[in-house]
């Protein structure tokens, strides 16, 4: 099927210099093989897609043949007849016998692939093209109205979307692909035993109440200064990253399996800071202990072990104070395209800046939000984002926070999938202290022992389930939250 008149589809190949990339018989080599050999499509399938053919005809044969192969359904040239016979394309080239053609010119199955990966290529190659023609466009055409770098920033979230999704993209997606990664998910909390089906955020307690963290989520985590935001915060990260394993794909790529790559932007504390508690976490020295320096040989030692065990996770800390939303966002697609990314943590959401220049502060937290929440479904990732509390929790008489304390909490109660609160009893109590000696010291004493070591995390708001509170152990020397060991089960391992 190399000469025209033997190829009737090769009317649509204009001999024109200028024409976009595209190879014809590449595609219709794929199609043949394909419709030859159904298992030809196992092999490209996850990353080739009807968007990339060239020839329209040709995407609709594949996204048929599609449909009927994930349907259990053979597909060949006389399966598909029936769907193609009043198709306008397909009588242009003189009807459904175009598919037997397709099939008795089909190569060897084998090497089927390699002519996807052209396909794709080229319709990469393709989508470059229009998007470099776009980017000079809008650069042109803005240069009065619009900052230089709000199109810089477009033109890279452009450019990261391509280089995900390697294809045209898209603006309505077909059911039967929701349906497929719905499937996916059920699947993999079937497989970890009804537990999760997000990602592990360290805490058993946490994670049966949320099913770990889901992927594209904008989780938001608040509290009063000093209740452990950050210290839970660092530990899901770290154990997120510290829990990673990947394997590869059939088409090359790396997919994870287990943990994941964290990005987290510390606005508040710097990277030596974050990294100290994180060395705390694993060695069980007291962080203050590391800072001080009152440390002894042994634990010195066991300090050095850590930093070489741990050294490798895939943890990224950005700790530029005052970040635009712009810029965490662009940093976060660059790693993402470079390393990987499967979560991203915030500390925290009132010093991120909007990329607008006003005055309105509920304004500028509602873009914050909004965007962070477009940067989830955009990477498919879970982002946490810390949140600080208004003074009123401390005018009440029951200091348990709520929905309505967040600060500038309209767009960031609207903006997120779940809200969760850290809340310590303890913090509190300790400053009630009465006078030594006393009845109400003793009692005093007795409840404090109780709680010291107890956390709350209050659910007040979840997408995808039930509200409500876990206790967890708080151990404020190493900022380590933990499972709370419980007496008639003997903890968890």
């Amino acid at each position: 099927m190399t000469a025209e008149t033997e190829n009737p589809a090769a009317a649509y190949e204009a001999d024109d210099p200028h024409a976009p990339p595209h190879n014809i018989e590449a595609e219709q080599a794929l199609l043949g093989a394909m419709l030859y050999d159904n298992e030809v499509y196992q092999r490209v399938g996850d990353w080739l897609k009807a968007d990339h053919f060239y020839d329209p005809l040709h995407a609709r044969i594949y996204e048929s043949a599609s449909q009927l192969i994930i349907g259990g359904s053979l597909a060949d040239a006389v399966v598909l007849k029936s769907r193609f016979e009043r198709d306008p394309g397909m009588a242009e080239i003189g009807g459904a016998v175009y598919l037997a053609d397709l099939m008795r010119e089909a190569p060897e199955p084998a090497s089927a692939t390699e002519y996807g990966r052209l396909i794709y290529d080229l319709a990469l190659r393709r989508e470059l093209i229009r998007f470099g023609e776009g980017v000079s466009h809008n650069a042109l055409d803005s240069i009065d109205s619009v900052p230089a770098t709000s199109v810089l920033e477009e033109a890279e979230r452009g450019l990261f979307a391509l280089a995900e999704t390697g294809g045209t993209q898209r603006t309505l997606r077909p059911f039967h692909e929701a349906l497929e990664e719905s499937l996916k998910m059920a699947s993999a909390a079937y497989q970890r035993g009804g537990g999760l089906s997000g990602i592990s955020t360290g805490l058993k307690s946490l994670d049966a109440k949320l099913g770990g963290l889901h992927r594209s989520d904008l989780i938001i985590l608040a509290g009063r200064p000093s209740m452990g935001k950050t210290s839970l915060a660092t530990n899901i990260a770290f154990s997120v990253a510290r829990a990673y394993a990947a394997e590869e794909t059939s088409d090359g790529q790396r997919k994870t399996t287990e943990g994941g790559v964290v990005a987290f932007f510390s606005l508040e504390m710097s990277s030596e800071q974050l990294a100290t508690r994180l060395i705390a976490d694993y060695t069980g020295i007291s962080s203050y202990h590391i800072r001080q320096g009152k440390i002894d040989g042994a634990q010195y030692e066991d300090i050095k072990d850590a930093v070489s065990e741990i050294n490798s996770i895939p943890l990224f800390i950005d700790d530029t104070g005052g970040i635009s939303i712009g810029a965490l966002t662009a940093r976060a697609r660059r790693l993402k395209r470079r390393e990987g990314l499967d979560c991203i943590i915030v500390d925290y959401l009132q010093l991120v800046t909007g990329s607008s220049r006003t005055d309105n502060r509920v304004q500028e937290i509602s873009e914050v939000t909004q965007s962070l929440k477009a940067l989830a479904k955009e990477l498919n990732v879970p982002v946490i984002a810390l949140s600080q509390l208004s003074r009123q929790v401390e005018q009440r008489e029951d200091k348990k926070p709520q929905l309505s304390d967040l600060r500038e909490s309209g767009s960031i109660e609207q903006d997120a999938d779940v809200v969760m609160f850290v809340y310590r009893e303890s913090y509190y109590l300790e400053r009630q202290e009465p006078k030594e000696g006393t009845e109400q010291y003793l009692a005093w004493e007795d409840e404090m022992r109780e709680i010291r070591n107890q956390a709350d995390v209050i659910i007040g708001k979840q997408r995808h389930g039930p509200i409500g509170s876990v206790k967890v152990a708080f151990d404020p020397e190493r900022t380590k939250f933990s499972d709370l060991a419980l007496p008639d089960r003997g903890g968890f391992d």
